[in-house]
């Protein structure tokens, strides 16, 4: 892992009015304890509340805040694709809005990210209902199971990334629930470790779990695809200067 110059905080906001203030307070004390130069890019998915207010005046007030706001609301995916296209950093961390994400965590993870190209949080003590909990194992396990995979938990949005390699990725609806997958086909070494999961504070959650199931069996089969398919031939040798 080279040497972290810049961290870039993305993160998308869908209707998160009571938490974006307690959100950016907490990601600024940690970055800011960390050392490092760092920006916070809020991706407003066309929140219809005064998310993006907040995050406006925010903005005012710290020039370490930027941001950017769809016309229309595209989804999770878009939002991230969208966050890390324009990132500066070249470590990118990604949490939900939702403030269930500790940024308190992101210390210990940066321990891992010397050895690793993407550490991926896995809530083992998740905060959420019995339906959610249940749904999401059922997912992780099919999905494994399609991708030859081991992640425990893909849909944490707590993740440190090698923006370099994550940059290569190609985003599609759905993307964000496979990319230690996609990152480890681009060369990445990825671990998962432990995080804390809070409850929800304001808001409601997004997902609907029928229609996330639906959407998630057809991007597997996509990715299944792409790994069946990806080309990565070993060179024996090599002589391309003049």
């Amino acid at each position: 892992m080279p040497d972290i110059k810049k961290i870039s905080v993305v993160l998308p906001v869908y209707n998160e009015e009571g938490n974006i203030e307690s959100l950016y307070r907490e990601i600024t004390k940690v970055i800011e304890q960390l050392g490092y130069d760092y920006e916070i890019l809020f991706i407003d998915d066309c929140s219809k509340d005064t998310s993006l207010d907040i995050i406006k005046q925010i903005h005012k007030n710290d020039p370490h805040v930027k941001y950017i706001s769809f016309e229309k609301n595209s989804g999770q995916s878009a939002a991230l694709y969208v966050g890390f296209q324009n990132a500066s950093g070249d470590t990118i961390i990604t949490l939900d809005a939702d403030l269930q994400n500790d940024p308190n965590d992101i210390p210990m993870m940066l321990e891992y990210y010397k050895e690793y190209d993407i550490v991926n949080g896995w809530r083992k003590n998740r905060q959420d209902t019995l339906s959610k909990k249940i749904a999401s194992k059922i997912g992780n396990g099919i999905r494994n199971w399609f991708t030859k995979e081991t992640i425990k938990d893909t849909g944490c949005a707590l993740k440190i990334m090698n923006a370099e390699i994550l940059k290569k990725v190609k985003g599609f609806k759905g993307f964000h629930r496979f990319i230690p997958t996609l990152m480890r086909l681009e060369g990445a070494k990825v671990v998962e470790v432990p995080v804390n999961h809070r409850n929800r504070f304001s808001g409601v959650s997004k997902y609907n779990n029928i229609k996330r199931g639906i959407n998630g069996l057809y991007d597997l089969i996509g990715v299944r695809w792409t790994i069946s398919r990806h080309i990565k031939p070993i060179i024996k040798e090599k002589k391309i200067e003049n």
